[in-house]
C-alpha cells in the first residue's frame, strides 16, 4: 500500500468495529421502518438530488451548485418533519427490544393494559370472551386452525373481534407476545367429565388449552360478565382485573397464596 493513502485508513479496533455494528444496526432499524411506505420515495428523491450536487460539482454548474448549497443547511430539519412518524417507529422498535430484560418486563406492562381495558369494556358491553395468552409452550398448531391476523394488542381490536355477531366472534383469540395471532381459533375441551354439564364451552376450552399447554386463558362469561382464569387446568372464577393484571405481568404463571384461595367446589363455578 503506497505510503501517502496509510494516514488516511484508520485502524480497525474493537471499538471501530463496534462502531460500524451500531450504526448497521440503526440503518437497518429504520430501513425496515420506511421499506414500503412513502417514506422511502423521500429517500429516493434525497438521493436524487444529492447526484445532482455531485454532478453540478463535477460539470462546474455553479448556479444549480449554489441552489443545492443553500438547501443543505435546512435539510436536517426537514428531515425530522418529514419522517417523525417512521423515527417514532424507530424508537418504538429499538424500546420493545429485550434490553437486560428492561423491554420484555415494558411489553408485558403495555399488553396488559391493553388486555385488561378490553376486558372491561367486553364486560360493559356484555360480551363473551376467550383470550389465550401463549408462553414457553408455541401454540401454532391452534392458530392455525383460527384466522391470521398477527396485529398489535389493542383494546378496541379485541372488542371488535368479540363483539355481538361479528364473523370471528366464535372461537378464541391468541397472543403471542404483543401480536395478536389469530383469532376464531378452536381449542381442545377438557375431558374432565366433573366440569362437561356445569361450564360452558369457553370455560370448557379454557381449561383444556391449559391442560395441555403452559397458557394463561382469561374468559368473560357471556351470561354474568364475570372474569376468570385458567392455567395449568385450573379455572379461577370471579376475579378482578387487578387480579388479572397480576397474573398478565407475573414472569412465571402465578400461584395463588393459600390464604388468597377461596374454596369453591366445581359446581359453584359460574357459566
Amino acid at each position: 500500500m503506497p505510503q501517502f493513502l496509510a494516514p488516511a485508513l484508520p485502524k480497525l479496533t474493537p471499538a471501530a468495529i463496534l462502531d460500524i455494528l451500531a450504526v448497521a444496526a440503526l440503518i437497518y432499524q429504520f430501513i425496515l421502518i420506511v421499506r414500503g411506505r412513502r417514506a422511502a420515495h423521500i429517500i429516493t428523491g434525497l438521493w436524487i438530488l444529492g447526484l445532482l450536487y455531485v454532478i453540478a460539482v463535477w460539470a462546474r454548474l455553479e448556479l444549480l451548485r449554489t441552489v443545492l448549497a443553500a438547501m443543505a443547511p435546512y435539510t436536517a430539519i426537514a428531515l425530522i418533519v418529514m419522517f417523525q412518524s417512521e423515527l417514532r417507529r424507530m424508537l418504538a422498535r429499538i424500546g420493545r427490544s429485550r434490553w437486560l430484560g428492561l423491554g420484555g418486563q415494558l411489553e408485558r406492562r403495555e399488553v396488559a393494559d391493553e388486555i385488561i381495558l378490553a376486558l372491561q369494556q367486553l364486560v360493559e358491553m356484555k360480551a363473551g370472551a376467550l383470550v389465550v395468552i401463549e408462553r414457553d409452550i408455541g401454540l401454532r398448531t391452534f392458530t392455525e386452525s383460527g384466522v391470521a391476523l398477527d396485529a398489535a394488542v389493542s383494546r378496541d381490536l379485541l372488542c371488535a373481534i368479540f363483539h355481538q355477531g361479528g364473523a370471528l366472534h366464535d372461537g378464541a383469540v391468541i397472543i403471542q407476545g404483543d401480536r395478536v395471532a389469530a383469532a376464531a381459533c378452536f381449542l381442545p375441551l377438557t375431558t374432565n367429565p366433573q366440569l362437561q354439564r356445569r361450564l360452558g364451552t369457553r370455560h370448557r376450552a379454557a381449561i383444556g388449552i391449559t391442560e395441555e399447554t403452559d397458557a394463561l386463558a382469561l374468559v368473560v362469561s357471556e351470561e354474568t360478565q364475570r372474569i376468570s382464569i385458567a392455567s395449568r387446568g385450573e379455572l379461577e372464577s370471579d376475579v378482578s382485573l387487578d387480579r388479572v393484571r397480576e397474573r398478565l405481568t407475573a414472569r412465571t404463571p402465578g400461584v395463588r397464596k393459600p390464604e388468597m384461595i377461596e374454596e369453591r367446589k366445581w359446581g359453584q363455578v359460574e357459566p
